[in-house]
């Protein structure tokens, strides 16, 4: 039966991630010794300590969530049949597929979010999730906007599309489906919207710049929700990641369906992945999956046991 590890995107972070971890497994202590390294501040610090606002900002939290995942990675082991990552954690999948280094995968991390930031000024833009709307009612909610830009950024998992664009059209939205329909999201940047494209085409040639050797595993892409091995076609699709929709819920689906997968485990500072995984495979009819999560200790020795 194929086993899928996926790992966590952004606003799973908290002030003590991946403590416990690094206390208890050196080699997921080695993946924040050198995060520290390559960035040439303590990441760690952030990680254990906070605070929490400055774990927050985008250019600290990238970097910080793709290294608790990979310790958490490290510190449980194994290998997958295949992988997929939320967004951000598309390079902490790559990065366990030996695509990416630890070393470049952190400082794309980092400078992808610094021109995410820089694209759009504070306050100008934002997200919105749709409750219990499913992909078709979304995409004619933003079709009906008018006040500015607004896309499809997630299609997170049956009733959970997140749209995202112009601070006004975000408004718009929350007028369009009325407080029960919808809530905006705490977040700085509208992330995976056209408002990013510019920002993209620049990220692009920090790309190209990097090494990205062949996944040792396939990768679902989050803008095709179809498996890559290519190094061609991973930078391709991590360029058109920047400012594209997220396709999880078809991942997944495409995961459960035509690849056979029947486990996930899912890794980053907190499970937020699982829930959905279980949703998406309720929708499909299909009762067998499993879903589970390393975060701690506790869950890697649990798991051990189980195995």
């Amino acid at each position: 039966m194929p086993t899928a590890y996926v790992f966590t995107g952004q606003g799973s972070q908290f002030a003590g991630m991946g403590k416990a971890l690094a206390a208890a497994f050196p080699a997921a202590r080695a993946v924040f010794d050198e995060a520290d390294a390559v960035l040439g501040e303590p990441i760690s610090r952030l990680c254990f300590e906070g605070p929490e606002d400055q774990l927050a900002l985008t250019e600290n939290t990238q970097p910080a969530t793709l290294a608790v995942s990979i310790a958490a990675l490290r510190a449980f082991g194994g290998e997958p049949d295949l992988a997929a990552g939320h967004s951000l954690g598309e390079y902490s999948a790559l990065t366990a597929a030996g695509a990416l280094s630890l070393a470049d995968a952190l400082r794309l991390v980092r400078e992808r979010a610094r021109r995410m930031q820089a694209a759009v000024p504070q306050g100008v833009g934002g997200m919105v999730v749709l409750r219990k709307l499913d992909a078709e009612q979304a995409r004619a909610i933003a079709a009906r906007v008018t006040r500015g830009v607004c896309d499809v950024a997630n299609y997170n998992a049956p009733g959970q599309v997140v749209l995202s664009g112009d601070a006004a059209a975000m408004d718009e939205v929350l007028e369009i489906v009325g407080p029960r329909g919808g809530l905006r999201l705490a977040v700085s940047v509208p992330f995976h919207s056209s408002l990013l494209r510019d920002a993209a085409r620049d990220f692009a040639t920090v790309l190209q710049g990097t090494a990205i050797r062949r996944p040792a595993f396939p990768i679902w892409c989050n803008v095709d929700a179809k498996p890559v091995q290519d190094p061609v076609a991973v930078r391709d699709a991590l360029a058109r990641q920047f400012a594209g929709s997220v396709l999880w819920q078809q991942s997944i689906e495409g995961m459960i369906r035509d690849a056979g997968v029947r486990r996930f485990v899912e890794f980053g500072p907190k499970p937020t992945l699982n829930k959905m995984i279980q949703q998406i495979a309720a929708n499909l009819g299909v009762g067998d999956v499993v879903a589970d999560a390393v975060t701690t200790p506790e869950d890697i020795a649990r798991l051990r046991a189980a195995s």
